[in-house]
């Protein structure tokens, strides 16, 4: 089991290297066009390339993505080329807003999906066929499409929500409910609807075992079968999927956040992103990958602690 964990914590180490070298590559080679846009479009070439300088967008791609990666293990993920804001300042009143939506997401998701999933597996009928519908429409539909509709429903028609805004609990926990509630159905309507599909596949086909015909043949009730054998066995795909869901829910939160002009990560990322605010998408990707990675690390450790197989792989 140790031997196992190890192996996913260098992996995920791998991944991060990967994923902020690559972003940064993506971002190199613009200091001119930063360093006029930091100063002003009508800003000197001798007052541009002293910027590009003092911003240290000449040196090589390597030496730069070292300085980066250097502070970013002390803690100092650097600064704003605009605003002058640290990075970790920027992410500390943001980060929270992005985590709740997404949180809240995917524990609605988690439980929502295992009821769902177990109900059409077992049940069948229509009931499947009701969930597999939901499903295909679910994932056809995009987030933001879905939080347009909620606003003109529950914002502008029926004015029980707000449209935008953020409030946050430590000023009133019912208007952060309020403020989130819309977010988290726009993004709970998809994730849900796939998440449950998968998690039907996953039980049906362990119901498919012979050891669950065995069981049923020695007259355990039903619910002890599903309850105590089906459920732990089918944990590691669905554990899998809500793994996979983690990421796609920090990528939607994007667009919910400019849809509902919330002050989340997602629409930092953005921002940063048309300006070419290097320390700010850096720090916001490095947030994003080690969230998706601390998930997936948990993911596998339920999976090795629910699987005995699982720890020999």
């Amino acid at each position: 089991m140790a031997l196992t964990l190890l192996r996913n914590f260098v992996r995920s180490l791998a991944v991060l290297l990967v994923v902020t070298f690559a972003t940064f590559s993506l971002m190199f080679g613009n200091g001119s066009g930063i360093a006029r846009a930091v100063l002003g479009m009508n800003a000197r070439p001798e007052d541009v390339q002293r910027e590009v300088i003092a911003l240290g967008l000449d040196q090589p791609l390597l030496v730069q993505y070292g300085n980066w990666l250097k502070g970013a293990l002390s803690g100092d993920l650097g600064a704003s080329f605009y605003t002058g804001q640290t990075v970790t300042n920027a992410l500390s009143s943001r980060v929270p807003v992005t985590l709740a939506i997404v949180v809240i997401t995917l524990v609605l998701t988690a439980a929502l999906s295992v009821l769902l999933g177990v109900t059409a597996a077992v049940k069948g009928g229509w009931v499947d066929r009701v969930l597999q519908f939901l499903s295909v429409l679910g994932t056809a539909v995009p987030a933001f499409i879905v939080a347009i509709v909620l606003v003109f429903a529950f914002a502008i028609a029926w004015r029980v929500l707000p449209a935008t805004g953020y409030v946050s609990p430590e000023i009133s926990v019912s208007g952060w409910l309020a403020s989130v509630t819309l977010p988290v159905v726009a993004l709970l309507i998809g994730s849900m609807a796939s998440a449950a599909a998968q998690f039907r596949t996953a039980v049906l086909d362990t119901l498919s075992r012979d050891y669950v015909r065995t069981l049923r043949a020695r007259g355990i009730s039903e619910r002890h079968v599903i309850f105590r054998h089906v459920l732990r066995n089918s944990a590691a795909p669905g554990l899998t999927v809500l793994s996979l869901t983690t990421f796609s829910l920090l990528g939607g939160a994007v667009f919910i956040e400019q849809v509902f002009a919330l002050p989340g990560m997602g629409q930092l990322a953005n921002q940063s992103a048309q300006i070419n605010d290097v320390p700010m998408v850096m720090g916001t990707v490095l947030v994003t990958i080690v969230i998706v990675l601390v998930v997936n690390f948990l993911g596998d450790l339920a999976t090795t602690v629910l699987n005995p197989k699982a720890r020999t792989r």
